[in-house]
């Protein structure tokens, strides 16, 4: 059902008026949204201790408390505590433990910001912060310094930075939409800044980072997938992180959006206690592609000011991806990641599946852990790469090719380029003979 008991008999405590067109709309939702303690409470039917509300008080006065009252209807109040919707929209003391490792700003975007809004990190794309309001506020969020402030509502005014930035940057083909979520923005927003960025003659294509399939699945109206429409080819990526969160509400919106013929992706955050086990992820996974959507990432959880309880050691994630790896379908595997602190952006990791190698044979082992060879090429002449790609023997009839300068280890690798090792700018050894030479 999509509109169940629990569901009208929250918004009969709301507004004493369970009335089912009510509850879908999304603007309701979001005016309802639970902001207090005592909302909260009173809505799911639950007590704190009075010691345990003094301290959740000085959490939520910190990372403030949202909660649409659809996302708050999936919780299981029988067992709340443990019920992984409710670890990952309400929240503890525990959020209020910062750790040395942990930082405002772990992935440095602030820094890596050549205007406001804009992360320019990747060579050829560009993230566009284009609100710090979600409909929901997600525990576990990467960007707590960020989202909740009232304060950035971006205008036009302030959009037309960004645009303005990767109109003037034409390696940008690739722009991804985020927050925030960029459906918290009104349709005729959305519509003006999608023509804006569509319009751009190097921009490919148009990504938008979006949790309201999770959290408010209602926002995915007939109306907004008209708009989206418009703009193709656009990708959407969402944010499932347990499969108790693919209700038919959550299928419904996706299913608008998988027929409105945008590619759909999911990127999952590792969360202990929530997700951290290979029987949950692998439901999860499987879920997703029966409703069209592609697994994308799975995230180690970062570094952010009181995330750590939420932290699992990157071999949970090795684990899960060994459970995976050859027990399901290629294309229902996400990527582990980790995003590097710093801003040196996705490392993927996965088990070890090269055994050894010699000049002639690679040993490798399989996910049964069988082992086999393969055997390498008896002849292979090295093509030198003088990147002078219209003098090539190969078959270069392509199409608008881009070719820009190697960096990082494909620089390594170019047979162009004289560098032979990469090295840390603070390198003592070499500061010390630079020392010598001067």
């Amino acid at each position: 059902m999509i509109y169940n008991s629990r569901q009208q008999n929250i918004a009969q405590l709301i507004e004493n008026d369970p009335l089912k067109s009510k509850w879908k709309n999304w603007k309701w939702q979001l005016r309802h949204a639970v902001k207090s303690l005592d909302k909260f409470e009173e809505l799911l039917g639950v007590q704190f201790s009075n010691s345990e509300r003094e301290e959740l008080k000085k959490t939520f006065n910190k990372f403030p408390l949202a909660i649409t009252p659809y996302y708050l209807s999936l919780i299981d109040k029988k067992n709340f505590r443990n019920d992984p919707v409710f670890k990952q929209s309400f929240g503890g003391i525990e959020e209020l433990i910062t750790l040395k490792s942990e930082h405002e700003d772990p992935l440095s975007e602030e820094r890596d910001s050549p205007v406001e809004g804009i992360t320019h990190r990747y060579p050829d794309r560009v993230l566009f912060h284009v609100s710090n309001i979600c409909s929901m506020y997600c525990r576990h969020c990467t960007r707590k310094r960020k989202v909740g402030d009232i304060d950035f509502v971006p205008s036009k005014e302030q959009l037309k930075k960004g645009i303005d930035y990767i109109a003037n940057t034409p390696q940008v083909r690739d722009v991804l939409l985020s927050g925030g979520d960029p459906f918290m923005l009104p349709d005729d927003k959305i519509d003006w800044l999608l023509s804006e960025i569509g319009a751009i003659p190097h921009v490919e294509i148009i990504r938008i980072g979006t949790r309201m399939p999770v959290v408010l699945p209602y926002r995915i109206t007939d109306n907004l997938v008209s708009i989206l429409k418009k703009y193709q080819p656009l990708w959407i990526n969402t944010h499932f992180n347990h499969p108790n969160e693919i209700t038919a509400s959550a299928k419904e919106a996706l299913a608008k959006l998988a027929d409105g013929g945008f590619p759909l992706g999911n990127q999952s955050v590792l969360l202990a206690d929530v997700n951290d086990c290979p029987r949950i992820m692998k439901s999860l996974l499987h879920k997703l592609v029966q409703n069209r959507v592609r697994p994308y990432y799975l995230y180690q959880c970062d570094l952010s000011e009181g995330l750590s309880h939420f932290r699992t050691p990157v071999g949970k994630g090795i684990e899960i991806m060994e459970s995976l790896v050859g027990h399901t379908s290629g294309f229902a595997r996400p990527t582990y990641v980790i995003d590097a602190p710093g801003g040196g952006g996705k490392i993927p990791v996965m088990p070890n599946y090269i055994i050894s190698w010699s000049t002639n044979k690679v040993v490798l082992r399989n996910y049964e852990g069988v082992i086999t060879t393969y055997k390498e090429p008896d002849r292979y002449e090295q093509k030198m790469c003088d990147r002078e790609c219209e003098n090539c023997n190969l078959d270069l009839n392509l199409n608008e090719v881009d070719e820009t300068r190697a960096i990082g280890i494909e620089k390594l690798l170019s047979d162009t380029d004289g560098t032979i090792s990469l090295i840390p700018e603070d390198n003592e050894r070499i500061l010390r003979r630079d020392e010598d030479a001067g």
